[in-house]
């Protein structure tokens, strides 16, 4: 394996010059950085990471937290997305990623005692259940943690506007002329109630009557329990609704084909939005009426943030919390009364 040494010797200056110009310093004569990194690359060189985190107490190896009850992080076109731009930023900045989970091999650990055996950096949370206690536990230690859709007591999160993505879904039904919405939401979860909230507040802002059996518990992604839930709204309410809000884009998909199994027209007979803005079922026709969220955006948020942590900076109390927006992607799907 070549050394800094051997580049040294090619090169006829000292390691520390060299070390200097590896790390493209600014105390190093232009000439002379050229020349080493140009010798370096010839020779085969490779940085030992090893060598690397002993010197400056740094992995630069980022944990990432996607361990969901439905396992559904990395196939959830949301998540998978922000992690994408997350990743750009990060490894850009020379940082690798790791996968944390409470397992490794068949020894059970905590997520903070996987982070310890892995010498991690930080730690994105994407998705995961932030109220068990070994969250909450990660939560509080000194590691650099960044949260998705999650707002902790001083910690630092990167978050759409969920309750603003509801309300512009459930103003767009009523400007549609639909005051019987039902809605079927996620299971529990910080941002399952804000959602939840915005729609029960949304409906009496506009003095439109919150019939409870519209209102059911489904969860994120499980398209079985959409189309469940969708059949029993259109089959066992005293009033059928007009309008459903589904939980995210593969549950509208879902509610779509329990509405032409029972004989009626997407977009004419019961109108369906969605969440989310996944593109690829932007293709589907009729065209979907969703809440598109900014997933570049909030990846782009959380590696900005996570870097500012790793770099201990000061980060000012309102710049803890990052919003970002949602937007309603008018499609087919709701019609006009």
């Amino acid at each position: 394996m070549v050394s800094i040494k051997d580049i040294a010797g090619a090169c006829g200056v000292s390691t520390a010059t060299v070390s200097k110009a590896l790390n493209n310093r600014d105390d190093v004569n232009p000439a002379t950085k050229e020349r080493v990194q140009e010798v370096a690359k010839q020779l085969g060189y490779l940085p030992n990471a090893m060598a690397r985190a002993l010197k400056t107490k740094k992995t630069y190896n980022i944990g990432v937290l996607m361990v969901d009850k439905a396992q559904s992080g990395l196939k959830h076109h949301y998540f998978a997305s922000i992690l994408d731009s997350f990743k750009v930023v990060m490894e850009r900045n020379g940082y690798d990623l790791t996968f944390i989970s409470n397992q490794i091999g068949e020894q059970m650990y905590s997520y903070y005692e996987h982070c310890m055996y892995r010498n991690i950096d930080g730690v994105l949370a994407a998705c995961v259940d932030f109220n068990t206690p070994e969250m909450q536990l990660l939560l509080e230690s000194k590691l650099p943690v960044v949260s998705i859709d999650y707002i902790s007591d001083n910690g630092y999160a990167v978050v759409s506007d969920n309750g603003d993505g509801v309300c512009r879904a459930v103003e767009y039904a009523l400007a549609k002329g639909h005051t019987e919405i039902a809605y079927i939401y996620g299971e529990d979860a910080q941002v399952t109630e804000i959602r939840k909230q915005a729609f029960r507040k949304t409906l009496a802002t506009h003095h439109c009557e919150i019939r409870n059996q519209f209102v059911r518990q489904g969860k994120y992604l499980n398209s079985e329990l959409a189309y469940q839930l969708t059949q029993e709204l259109l089959t066992n309410c005293e009033h059928r609704p007009t309008c459903i809000l589904y939980p995210d884009d593969i549950c509208a998909v879902a509610g779509i084909a329990a509405i032409t199994d029972n004989h009626l027209e997407t977009g004419k007979d019961i109108s369906v939005i969605g969440y989310d803005g996944n593109p690829v079922l932007q293709m589907l026709r009729p065209k979907l009426t969703t809440i598109w969220q900014d997933t570049e955006t909030m990846g782009l948020k959380a590696a900005e943030l996570m870097m500012k942590l790793l770099r201990k900076e000061q980060i000012p109390q309102a710049e803890k919390i990052i919003y970002c927006e949602s937007i309603l992607l008018a499609g087919e799907t709701v019609a006009q009364l």
